[in-house]
């Protein structure tokens, strides 16, 4: 009898139904010589302080360093504290009877860093000893793992694996328990939350936002031209800028006055773009949040859908390529496309024999391939899934067609003795572009079309005008920017030899950046403005206290992303990491306790509901002290933080400025005021309706 522990019983199930193990048990399935089981995500992990004794933030306990690290099932907050998950533990025990009644265990958690620490995390805590092996797969099509199956790899070629995935489990909980504790005690009020990867995201965010706000924004002028030969209209641009509009204008004038303008110059060129290269999860996100706004995580739980229902490969992959021994099943899939509405007319456009082998690379393939379909086609899909789809399986038969040609031209002019320039640009070939009839990228500017010119042409000048520009501020992020300056970190550092080393690390990995987004703004770290991030009070707050700290750095976290990558391909000690961590913990720990963290002036309100006490203002609620009044409100209110201004103002005046952006139960966005009655209740004011109780 063989044990065989999934991540899910969604996949659990797929794998039993192919293996005849059909006969349902609580909590996994039996039959033909196999248990299947699952293990609902990490229901093992690495215990909390009190775990060793230490309870509350205690300035002598610190720096706390579990020697050894002990491991605990999942736990819950419930009240003030946290207890065993219950259904963690009856999955657990499941676990451990299916283990107890066979011979060997099959590993078919994920098939990735963290996919392995759960199974390894659960091996250890239940102390076993049996032997196990691994079903390594990209996808879950029936085929995939019956080839799987028929290919089990012997455990312990996945220890490196293991080791990066438990070193990065230590050293987050290194920095994450120490230097939250250090800066919280520091602090002397409120709770504050740091961490390895966590920290130096939200010092990429506060820059970057503090860089746009303190921008000096400089005007300069600039004169453009429109001419028409041909029947063609098109535009010209003066190389000269003025920076005192009076000069622009009178120049304007003079140029007016000349009436044409003189082609002195005619430069073309053939530029050849290559096809792009497939998608990793990182490449999902920034393009789903380009074209659809969704957050990185809303990206990854789709993918992760499409992928449980064997439509797409494994969606957590770093990879943009393929291994040679996938090609030979790629003409399967493009055919397979024609059945799909959105893609059919796509797919008449992919050169049958001709394809581009660009994105085969058995070296650049990592733990798995690129985003592909599978053969097995979608008939019935939320329109979420349908949008995720088409991406991968537009972006494929892209990756599968030639360069896009095009011949771009740069014209010179002169009028009156000033330089005038235009550039135009024609497809020769669509090559990729074709798929999806896109010949110019978003954020490129549109480029025009030219008649045909030569040196010495005439053109008469229709209209002039003076253009005012202003130079533009660093572009605060989005989520698609954000996750771009995650995965190319190492281009962030201002040191130019540790840029060339990490110039290709990043911060995170694919399969983690999406949560260390989501945990930013769990914490009140950030806020949502349209597409862009903005840091809330409370996040620069924390930024200025850490931004010339170790923990902030960019460059120091890429190195430790790259030593983990070095520890699951078996190059580096996984236990130097580890007393490298514990160094760093004890570092910061010290620097932490010596850092004040500059709180917001609190205001001074007296409860509206007792007219007695002054409240006590906190990060996440408002209160009266006096538990005979017990008055509160919540600082966050349907999903949007309220600012110091918002309370004083509901305190005092008995209602808020417009508040945008809240979400109701159903999911909707609504704005409305926020108001108190004589009572002190609060409640919604919308215009022109009745106040909605809260």
């Amino acid at each position: 009898m063989k044990a065989i522990i999934a991540e899910k019983p969604s996949v659990a199930r797929e794998i039993a139904a192919l293996l005849g193990a059909t006969e349902k048990r609580d909590g996994y399935l039996t039959g033909n010589g196999y248990q299947v089981t699952w293990a609902l995500g990490h229901l093992v992990g690495l215990a909390m302080p009190e775990d060793y004794g230490v309870s509350g933030f205690q300035r002598e306990a610190l720096p706390i360093l579990p020697d050894p690290f002990i491991l605990t099932v999942r736990k819950i907050k419930k009240d003030k504290s946290y207890v065993p998950d219950s259904g963690a533990l009856r999955q657990l025990k499941i676990i451990e009877q299916v283990i107890g009644r066979c011979d060997s265990i099959i590993v078919a958690t994920d098939a990735g860093r963290e996919g392995e620490l759960i199974f390894r995390y659960i091996y250890e805590y239940l102390k076993c000893q049996k032997p196990f092996e691994r079903l390594w797969i990209s996808s879950l099509t029936e085929k995939a793992i019956k080839q799987g199956f028929e290919n089990l790899k012997a455990g312990s070629e996945f220890d490196g694996l293991y080791h990066a995935g438990q070193g990065r489990s230590k050293a987050d909980w290194l920095v994450g328990i120490n230097a939250s504790q250090a800066l919280s005690i520091s602090a002397g009020r409120g709770v504050y939350s740091l961490g390895r990867v966590q920290t130096p995201t939200l010092a990429l965010i506060c820059k970057r936002y503090l860089e746009n706000k303190d921008f000096a924004v400089k005007k300069h002028f600039q004169i453009q031209l429109q001419h028409r030969k041909e029947f063609v209209d098109f535009k010209s641009l003066s190389k000269t800028k003025w920076y005192e509009r009076q000069l622009a204008d009178d120049t304007l004038k003079s140029v007016q006055r000349t009436g044409t303008a003189t082609v002195t110059a005619v430069e073309s060129k053939t530029v050849s773009e290559q096809p792009p290269l497939l998608f990793d999860l990182t490449g999902l996100q920034k393009e789903a949040n380009k074209r659809a706004s969704y957050t990185a995580e809303e990206t990854l739980n789709i993918a992760q859908s499409l992928y449980e229902k064997k439509f797409i490969t494994y969606p957590r992959t770093g990879s943009k390529y393929i291994p040679e021994d996938i090609w030979s099943e790629i003409p399967a899939l493009v055919r397979s496309l024609e059945a799909r509405a959105s893609c059919k007319k796509a797919v008449g456009k992919v050169k049958w024999g001709r394809f581009n082998k660009r994105i085969v690379n058995d070296v650049k393939v990592t733990d798995h391939h690129g985003l592909l379909i599978t053969e097995k086609i979608p008939s019935e899909l939320s329109a979420h899934e349908n949008v995720i789809y088409d991406m991968i399986a537009l972006r494929l038969l892209e990756t599968l067609s030639s360069a896009c040609i095009k011949e771009v031209t740069d014209i010179g002019l002169q009028a009156l003795h000033y330089d005038f320039t235009l550039k135009g640009c024609k497809i020769l070939e669509a090559g990729w572009r074709g798929i999806k009839e896109k010949f110019i990228d978003e954020d490129s500017e549109p480029v025009q079309e030219l008649p045909e010119l030569k040196v010495g042409d005439e053109l008469k000048i229709k209209e002039a005008s003076v253009l005012e520009k202003i130079t533009k501020p660093p572009v605060l992020y989005t989520e698609a920017g954000l996750l771009s300056a995650m995965e190319n970190a190492g281009k962030e550092i201002d040191n130019e030899d540790e840029r060339k080393a990490l110039k290709d690390i990043g911060i995170g990995t694919p399969a983690t950046r999406a949560s260390i987004i989501e945990t930013l703004f769990k914490r009140d770290y950030i806020r949502r403005e349209k597409k862009s991030l903005i840091p809330t009070d409370k996040g620069l707050q924390v930024y200025g206290a850490v931004k010339d700290k170790k923990i902030a750095d960019v460059a120091m976290t890429a190195e430790w992303e790259m030593a983990l990558q070095k520890i699951e391909s078996n190059e580096a000690d996984a236990g130097a990491f580890h007393r490298e961590m514990e160094a760093y913990a004890t570092s910061i720990t010290r620097e932490l306790l010596d850092t004040g963290i500059a709180n917001e002036k609190q205001p001074e309100l007296t409860c509206p509901k007792c007219k007695s006490r002054q409240l006590l203002v906190w990060n996440k609620v408002v209160k009266c002290p006096d538990e005979a009044c017990n008055w509160l409100q919540f600082r966050t209110v349907c999903g949007v933080p309220l600012s110091l201004a918002d309370i004083e103002s509901l305190v005092t005046k008995g209602k808020t400025n417009l508040i945008k952006g809240m979400k109701s139960n159903s999911g909707n966005k609504f704005n409305a005021y926020i108001v108190m009655n004589d009572k002190a209740e609060t409640s919604f004011e919308f215009d022109n309706r009745k106040p909605k109780r809260k």
